[in-house]
């Protein structure tokens, strides 16, 4: 006999919750269990409810599984934390929600009502602590309203843009017993496919038509649409670079399409130059737009103001939000585009024509670099990502995985790689085969590929058969404990930590604050040292492969040679596809050598071919910031 059948049919205000998700067809809530959740967790163990608990071991985690699961279902993610340290734990991953406009829903079970005021343990304004980064933040004030505050909740979760929304409950409100008939009519559903005004359209069709250079940038919306044919047809139609917006969160454009540059760099000089030479901007669902590390106003706005700007956006706050923009569509991307298109015309003119053919030499060219490259790099005694990247495309090719592999991304220190190599094609992916983040707090792609894998479906026609993620080793030491659930729940996920023993992007940013401020006035700020210890991920080395045995007894290897790479990624491929977690501790510096100085740490970004080859001068292979350093590797502050 059931508990159902134990108690009688009998339903507690906590089952407006499964109603909830019932309506929507979400079978999976994350969390890490405590005493006030218990109420809700229960609801789980009810198999009628068709709802599992997937138990995590902190909450950061429980917030970026459930993140890869909304991505992968295009549903809200559910999060149950615990009070005030379970919202707070949680914080990082909600922020990368938030910018990464990812639908969750986070309950948290407040302590009891009538004694908060008194500031019982743990209990504190928890509304105040999620508010910044959600759509909408509530404390339920009664239990008789947590059907409208949960219909409300899910509703706007989902409303175009998705977002994260938080609710407190009292806890003893999910606990209250209700009747039978007592139950979610329904979930308000706002449909996203509206279409921006038809003036507005006519006009930025003209402005494109007649742009002498245009510059297509594309945001997240537009890998959350589905929209690659249609900004394909739109490259081709005004003979445009398609560049991304820097962190990505999805692969917003093909990477097999040659308009395809790559995403947009982190310096402001560097972004500048992208810019400058364009008379016109279209600016597509570019929601992040200033994923710069240091700025200063006395260098200029990010976009020169010769460039006149296009928006299209479902956000009307990312529309003009930082520069004047003379053209602006408020609507769905996928729906406007065709209308746009059409109203540019169904052929390039002769110089859309001639800049399509100017882009096609430029990624033919591209794809040469790129093999002299990888070429290079298997002469190296360590690791350089590109040999990672090319491993993984052939695995995926050679096992006819391109419709059935998801590419978690946080190998920060080496993004270019992954994203030319993999097979981020209209024939061979979707958008949401690339899982990253907006935000860049770090510890996203771990715990993502929890939720990622537990859904065998995407709902962009791809599906979860091979999840890999690539993870630098400062970022992998977040949360090791995301592998636990990894093998609690048997999920078949490759984990590939790209090793160079320290924080590398931080001796990057490190360098280029010196380069903005070591001489200017008023500053004169010098490091003590530029290889600074308090950098360094070793004395001792985290030894990854005996961590990932400890939780669980997930199998594992270090990698130290270039030569080795393939046959470690095939092996962990066939436990993968076996259902088993598998780490390769890729050594991207020398096993047995020193660490590194910065210079020497940046030799194998010298020779890396630039993605933007568009914006590259004639011969020149590398696009190297103002001072030295390589502008395809982001640095995180």
């Amino acid at each position: 006999m059931d508990s159902q059948q134990r108690n009688g049919g009998q339903r507690w205000a906590r089952d407006y919750v499964f109603d909830a998700l019932s309506e929507l067809g979400i079978h999976r809530i994350f969390g890490v269990p405590g005493t006030n959740e218990i109420p809700i967790i229960d609801g789980t163990s009810y198999p009628e409810n068709q709802v599992e608990y997937i138990e995590c071991l902190h909450e950061n985690i429980a917030m970026g599984a459930a993140m890869g699961s909304a991505r992968m279902t295009g549903k809200p993610g559910v999060v149950v934390v615990h009070v005030t340290p379970g919202i707070a734990h949680g914080i990082g991953n909600l922020f990368n929600a938030w910018r990464s406009q990812a639908p969750l829903v986070i309950l948290c079970c407040q302590q009891q009502n009538e004694l908060v005021t008194q500031e019982p343990l743990l209990a504190s304004n928890l509304v105040d602590l999620a508010r910044q980064y959600t759509k909408w933040a509530h404390e339920v004030r009664t239990e008789q309203e947590l059907p409208m505050v949960l219909q409300r909740a899910f509703k706007e979760a989902m409303a175009p843009p998705n977002g994260p929304v938080f609710v407190a409950i009292p806890w003893e409100f999910t606990m209250r017993r209700i009747g039978d008939g007592d139950r979610l009519p329904g979930i308000t559903r706002i449909s996203p496919h509206f279409t921006a005004d038809a003036d507005a359209i006519r006009q930025a069709a003209v402005m494109l038509r007649e742009a002498v250079n245009p510059l297509i940038v594309v945001g997240d919306a537009a890998g959350y649409a589905e929209a690659w044919p249609e900004l394909q047809a739109l490259a081709e139609l005004i003979g445009a670079p398609v560049s991304l917006q820097t962190f990505s969160s999805l692969a917003n454009f093909p990477n097999g399409d040659y308009h395809w540059q790559g995403e947009l760099p982190g310096g402001q000089k560097d972004l500048q130059k992208v810019f400058a030479g364009h008379d016109v901007a279209f600016l597509c669902g570019f929601s992040n737009q200033a994923q710069v590390t240091v700025f200063k106003y006395s260098d200029g706005p990010l976009i020169p103001p010769s460039v006149r700007q296009v928006y299209l956006s479902n956000n009307s706050w990312d529309i003009g939000k930082n520069y004047y923009g003379e053209c602006a569509l408020f609507g769905d991307i996928k729906a406007t585009l065709p209308l746009l298109n059409r109203e540019i015309g169904d052929q390039p003119s002769a110089a859309a024509r001639q800049r399509n053919e100017l882009l096609r030499q430029k990624a033919d060219a591209r794809r040469v670099q790129w093999d002299v490259y990888l070429r290079e790099a298997m002469q190296q005694q360590e690791i350089w990502a590109v040999v990672i990247a090319d491993a993984l495309r052939l695995e995926i090719s050679e096992r006819q995985l391109e419709k059935q592999f998801v590419y978690v991304h946080e190998a920060v220190s080496d993004p270019a790689p992954f994203q030319y190599l993999l097979p981020f094609t209209e024939e061979a992916a979707a958008p949401i085969s690339y899982y990253c983040v907006g935000g860049g707090s770090l510890g996203w792609s771990m715990p993502a590929t929890l939720g990622i894998k537990l859904e065998a479906q995407g709902c962009q026609g791809i599906d979860t058969r091979f999840v890999v993620a690539a993870t630098g080793d400062g970022s992998s030491l977040f949360y090791p404990q995301t592998w636990w659930t990894a093998q609690h729940r048997q999920l078949g996920v490759l984990y590939i930590i790209t090793n160079n023993h320290e924080y590398h992007t931080l001796q990057m940013g490190l360098q280029q604050v010196e380069a903005m401020y070591g001489d200017a006035a008023g500053y004169g700020w010098h490091a003590r040292t530029q290889d600074p210890e308090y950098l360094r991920i070793h004395r001792p080395k985290p030894d990854f492969v005996a961590l990932a045995k400890a939780f669980g007894g997930m199998e594992g290897e270090v990698v130290a040679h270039p030569e080795a790479v393939r046959a470690a990624v095939r092996r962990g491929l066939d436990h993968a596809l076996a259902g088993r977690a598998y780490v390769l501790d890729m050594q991207t510096v020398g096993l047995d050598q020193p660490p590194p100085t910065p210079q020497q740490a940046n030799a194998r970004y010298r020779n890396q071919p630039r993605l933007d080859c568009f914006h590259a001068p004639d011969g020149d292979a590398q696009r190297n910031t103002d001072n030295g350093q390589p502008a395809n590797v982001p640095v995180i502050f």
